[in-house]
């Protein structure tokens, strides 16, 4: 028995749309995290700031710490907030031998121009790139934060891949550097 032709078109568009979701899922989360570490990396490692409690302890003590800023939960929650307006510093790019999507930036941060000859601008792209990174950050706040307060190696693959699920090939895609 062979399914009818529309049936075999119509599950091969949920197997691609499915596809696309998740192209489009783990690049939201890659480039948060780029856009993390570079907004991390903008602030001075010196600064420092008083985290804990401001009340006496029986003993006289306070139990206060000093942590950089730069990775204080408060910093953190802070970059987050705004994170996902800087998806539309992105442009997609399809891998030719695996028609799988990927996002890259396509607005330097420094003003130099950029060789977009891979990358498709289309505002549905960034506004979807947009919306799957609002809904990470919402769905994954407490990992992102815990992420991020300590500097980390391989922070995409850990957080997007291993914890979070967001990208099922992410282990096979080249690592790419800023």
């Amino acid at each position: 028995f062979l399914p009818p032709r529309g049936v075999v078109c119509l599950l091969l568009s949920f197997s691609q749309a499915a596809r696309q979701g998740q192209d489009i899922r783990c690049g939201a989360c890659r480039a948060l995290v780029d856009e993390m570490e570079w907004a991390i990396s903008q602030i001075d490692p010196k600064k420092m700031i008083q985290t804990g409690s401001f009340r006496i302890n029986p003993d006289g003590s306070q139990s206060i710490r000093e942590v950089p800023l730069a990775r204080s939960e408060g910093n953190l929650l802070e970059l987050m907030e705004s994170v996902c307006e800087r998806m539309q510093d992105y442009g997609e790019r399809t891998d030719p031998s695996t028609d799988r999507k990927s996002y890259i930036r396509v607005k330097s941060r420094s003003g130099e121009s950029m060789d977009l000859s891979e990358a498709t601008l289309d505002s549905r792209v960034t506004s979807s790139l947009k919306f799957a990174c609002e809904t990470i950050v919402e769905h994954h706040e407490d990992e992102i934060i815990e992420f991020f307060a300590h500097e980390r190696e391989n922070i995409k693959d850990q957080l997007c891949s291993k914890r979070t699920d967001l990208c099922d090939h992410a282990l096979t895609m080249p690592h790419d550097e800023l």
